[in-house]
């Protein structure tokens, strides 16, 4: 479900999205999401793409010479789709989706430069164990941030050249905001580099605040000023637009890309949601794995 604008300044026209559906225990819980691509205001095309589609919400951040980065991203998510659609979501299902995504690029003549591929990252609703808990997947320098306790916390870990400086100790955060090896990733969705992400599991917690994005948005905003955002804007589209125009003011260098997801629990749907959500849910569950 990507929402671009490509051609204004400012985007208004985000729209929001719901959806309610019960736990196994009868608990109720409702999800609340917005999210949007957008060129920025530098680069000609916008080589991002994503999927935010219940229980999947994902960034790709395309790189490659030519179109080979906007082939990689939109591939990645187009497999991911696929997945959802057929209605299993595991760590199986996901790599099986990128191990046919890196063959999709691949097939292209427009992917041959060595650079080409694509970040990923998002999070997933995981409701087949005894306890629904949310899984965040990562390759590459995209990032997921959860906003809990009116705390921002990186749950990902960038694969990046600079990431690897600070945690060795040779690099100091402060440092790593303006290094020249900044865009430089380890690990991406390509033709040469692994397609398995790194997971973290996370429980299912009430008011909890999701932030998916590109390193479009972190290029412009610190972790400071998306968590300001978040505490402006309770609703999802209403953050999701504040952040994209706050990065686009402050120089909008890359492809921006955000979605931003609220979870409640406890909440009580419409008979109608209710009766969808529980159907998604079942299908989410129950599914073989070895399905998509």
């Amino acid at each position: 479900m990507p929402v671009a604008d490509e051609g204004t300044r400012f985007v208004d026209d985000v729209s929001g999205h719901t959806r309610s559906f019960a736990l196994e225990d009868g608990e109720q819980v409702r999800l609340d999401w917005a999210a949007v691509t957008h060129r920025g205001r530098r680069r000609e095309v916008n080589q991002d793409a994503l999927l935010a589609e219940f229980p999947l919400f994902v960034v790709a951040d395309g790189m490659g010479g030519h179109v080979g980065g906007e082939i990689a991203s939109a591939s990645t998510i187009g497999r991911l789709g696929a997945v959802v659609e057929a209605g299993t979501i595991t760590p199986k299902t996901i790599e099986k989706a990128l191990s046919r995504a890196v063959k999709d690029i691949t097939s292209h003549p427009e992917t041959t430069d060595e650079g080409t591929g694509t970040t990923l990252t998002g999070v997933f609703l995981d409701t087949a164990g005894a306890e629904a808990t949310w899984v965040t997947l990562n390759i590459g320098d995209s990032r997921v941030y959860l906003l809990r306790d009116e705390t921002l916390v990186q749950i990902t870990t960038d694969h990046s050249v600079v990431q690897e400086l600070v945690a060795s100790g040779r690099l100091s955060p402060e440092e790593a905001e303006n290094h020249p090896y900044g865009n430089v990733i380890t690990r991406a969705v390509g033709p040469s580099d692994s397609v398995t992400p790194d997971y973290v599991r996370l429980d299912l917690v009430d008011g909890d605040r999701f932030v998916i994005c590109s390193d479009g948005l972190t290029k412009e905003l610190t972790d400071y000023g998306i968590q300001h955002f978040l505490g402006e804007h309770p609703d999802p589209a209403d953050a999701v637009r504040a952040m994209l125009d706050a990065a686009l003011e402050n120089g909008g260098r890359d492809n921006i890309s955000i979605i931003v997801l609220n979870v409640s629990r406890g909440t009580e749907p419409s008979n109608a949601d209710a009766s969808a959500a529980d159907a998604s849910t079942a299908d989410v569950s129950t599914a073989d794995d070895d399905d998509g």
